[in-house]
């Protein structure tokens, strides 16, 4: 839960910039795929560095979408 509201907000008012479609399905897809590993890796106690490695990949798309909001803002 702890990046997945956030996700969620950053992914709504990304959505109103107009992004290009394939861009945000990218985002939206890689935040999905890594955010089930992570739960996958939790739910099963797989090896330590699953779990961290796909919270931070999970991570990159909320990052893009909030600097290109910001860029958005401001140009």
């Amino acid at each position: 839960m702890e990046n997945i509201f956030p996700f969620l907000f950053l992914g709504a008012i990304y959505s109103l910039t107009g992004p290009s479609l394939l861009v945000a399905h990218l985002h939206f897809l890689v935040f999905f795929i890594f955010r089930v590993l992570h739960s996958i890796a939790y739910l099963f106690a797989l090896r330590p560095p699953t779990r961290s490695l796909s919270y931070t990949i999970a991570q990159i798309p909320c990052v893009s979408m909030a600097v290109q909001v910001l860029c958005a803002m401001c140009g």
